[in-house]
């Protein structure tokens, strides 16, 4: 009984050592928000920056790493970026991959290439519609406490 309690709490201390690595970055909201101002979205077909942070928080809750599977397709990264139409998985049938990107490109810390593809999207859309996250808690709500103090 020791000896499985001792293995149990070492398998534990390495799960958690272990599991940081597979969350990702959690950016910080002012952080975010920078980001955001730096690469051009206010104003940005329509749009604020209010509207791309709640986006994000809705999407993602601010995770590079954020993934969610839709049936046949799934969302990538910190924009919730679809295999259907925009990344290509390797799993997704008749993806499109409109952004000329790996869907795992989406997923690392570095959200320069989600920027840009996230930009094609509201481009083509001319707005935020594409995704559920906003137009389900966003649109048409004040959203000025998602920048203010940034």
């Amino acid at each position: 009984m020791r000896k499985s309690m001792l293995f149990l709490g070492f398998l534990l201390v390495f799960l958690s050592l272990a599991l940081p690595g597979t969350q990702g970055k959690i950016i910080p909201r002012c952080e975010m928000v920078k980001i955001l101002r730096r690469n051009g979205f206010q104003g940005f077909e329509g749009t604020t920056v209010a509207d791309w942070m709640c986006l994000v928080k809705y999407e993602s809750g601010y995770n590079t790493k954020a993934y969610n599977n839709n049936g046949p397709s799934r969302d990538y990264g910190i924009f919730q970026i679809n295999s259907k139409y925009w990344c290509n998985d390797g799993r997704t049938p008749g993806s499109k991959n409109a952004c000329h990107i790996s869907c795992s490109k989406l997923q690392d810390d570095n959200i320069e290439d989600d920027i840009q593809c996230a930009k094609k999207i509201a481009r083509e859309a001319h707005g935020l519609s594409p995704w559920y996250g906003w137009k389900n808690h966003c649109r048409g709500r004040d959203l000025s406490s998602f920048v203010r103090g940034c």
